[in-house]
């Protein structure tokens, strides 16, 4: 029994260590200037995390002590948060699977349709309601002065690989207009003298008020979605690794669950 016991120990130490870069990608999420103006991506993955670390704990502490009824609260709650978990990775998988880029001809960056991501992250993300708070929360990250930092001249900044926040959407993103209308690069925040301002409505949304620029614009909502598919996809990657880790740690701590039972039925019987 002892054995089973310290098996299930080891592996609670390999379930609280997986719990750790859960905990890192969300925090890593909400480390992103753009992305701590959206709440909802982050805390999911955060509590998650820190679940799975607390469970694991108590699955430790019930297997050096060989607390049965601690042992199955842990087999227990750790299932709930597998399968919560694997639902996360799933549904972020189907709502960051359309993808609105575009490559631009003669341009280094990709444009984004804000018609092109999916309906839950329309609906949901960048709605008129969240957007009010969005909007001003992006202007106050800084995102668009960088720009006005590193790029001088106009090929400099065309033949960039700039971020879609800096650069996206519907023809452009939220420090730009939109390719389309025609303006006259004077900065990366500055332009001039559109030659279409009917190619699409964002252009006369653009302002060279350095607080507006285009943060009105339908291309900024698409630029935020397309930065928040780049890192989900990303974050993605490490929750796999732990939902694979964490179903193989569970399969084994079940088994020497199991083993733990049928040694002490076996004792049982035996006296």
């Amino acid at each position: 029994m002892a054995v089973s016991n310290n098996i299930t120990a080891v592996l609670n130490i390999v379930a609280l260590l997986c719990s750790i870069p859960i905990i890192a990608a969300g925090i890593w999420l909400d480390q992103k200037p753009e992305n701590a103006c959206v709440h909802l991506i982050r805390w999911p993955v955060i509590l998650l995390g820190f679940l799975i670390l607390l469970v694991s704990l108590a699955g430790f502490v019930g297997a050096y002590r060989y607390k049965e009824t601690l042992l199955a609260f842990y087999l227990c709650c750790m299932a709930i948060l597998i399968a919560l978990l694997l639902i996360l990775l799933v549904f972020a998988f189907v709502v960051t699977r359309p993808d609105g880029s575009y490559d631009v001809p003669g341009k280094g960056y990709k444009e984004y349709r804000l018609d092109g991501y999916s309906a839950w992250l329309r609906d949901h993300v960048v709605d008129n309601k969240s957007w009010r708070k969005i909007k001003a929360c992006l202007a106050d990250t800084g995102v668009c002065p960088k720009l006005t930092q590193k790029f001088i001249t106009a090929d400099q900044f065309f033949a960039a690989h700039i971020s879609p926040l800096q650069a996206s959407s519907c023809s452009s993103g939220c420090c730009k207009p939109p390719t389309i209308c025609g303006y006259t690069f004077v900065n990366p925040t500055q332009w001039t003298n559109p030659t279409n301002p009917t190619g699409d409505p964002d252009c006369y949304l653009w302002s060279n008020d350095q607080t507006q620029l285009c943060y009105n614009c339908n291309s900024c909502r698409a630029g935020l979605l397309g930065n928040l598919r780049t890192e989900w996809r990303k974050a993605n990657i490490i929750l796999i690794v732990a939902v694979v880790l964490l179903t193989l740690v569970y399969v084994i701590a079940c088994s020497a669950f199991r083993n733990v039972q049928s040694e002490e039925l076996f004792n049982r019987r035996k006296h």
